[in-house]
């Protein structure tokens, strides 16, 4: 069983093999199937990348938050204990009840900014999925393709039938980088990237 399957993998090598000499002498191969690395489109294009360094920052600068807020509860919370023996019981409590209160909001208020800040990276993305896929769609057109499947659900192709390169290109050309919304909104177009 091993024995044939190397055979028909080798048939299936063979094959890709020779067509990759057409395709190098023409800018691409048309075929109605083609492949496409999603995951490579957000990380190596400009404004996939703009938008990943924005939520990057903005996660660097919230766990700075956390650390300092952490730090001054902890200085809070030192004093308090060293207060204790020179307060009245009852006043103890009051103070020791306040803080307490204080630190749940507090872990509320920096849970609440965690959860939007994972909300802003999945609008992002799926913004900047919303924008490619006219690009995408376009290329497909121009290499006759009439399907496309994720590259890593693919076992074996041709390297000419993988679109991601040229659909990378083409966010760089056309879609801003500097247009990306702070709010996490996504990216937007520039001019020439409206679909057809």
């Amino acid at each position: 069983m091993q024995g044939t399957r190397a055979a028909v993998l080798a048939v299936l090598l063979t094959a890709l093999a020779t067509m990759s000499a057409p395709a190098q002498e023409a800018p691409f191969l048309r075929s109605p199937v083609l492949t496409l690395d999603q995951e490579r489109l957000f990380v190596d294009s400009q404004i996939g990348r703009a938008l990943t360094e924005a939520l990057e920052d903005a996660s660097a600068a919230l766990a700075a938050e956390n650390r300092q807020i952490e730090a001054e509860l902890i200085a809070e919370e030192r004093d308090l204990t060293e207060r204790r023996a020179a307060l009245p019981s009852e006043e103890f409590r009051a103070m020791a009840e306040a803080f307490d209160e204080k630190v749940v909001e507090t872990r509320r208020v920096q849970d609440a900014k965690a959860r939007a800040l994972a909300q802003r990276r999945e609008v992002g993305q799926q913004a900047f999925y919303r924008q490619v896929l006219p690009l995408v769609a376009e290329i497909v057109r121009e290499r006759g393709g009439v399907v496309v499947l994720e590259r890593d659900a693919v076992i074996l192709s041709a390297e000419q039938v993988d679109i991601t390169d040229e659909v990378i290109a083409a966010i760089d050309a056309r879609l801003v980088p500097e247009a990306l919304d702070p709010s996490g909104a996504g990216p937007e177009t520039g001019g020439e990237a409206s679909a057809e």
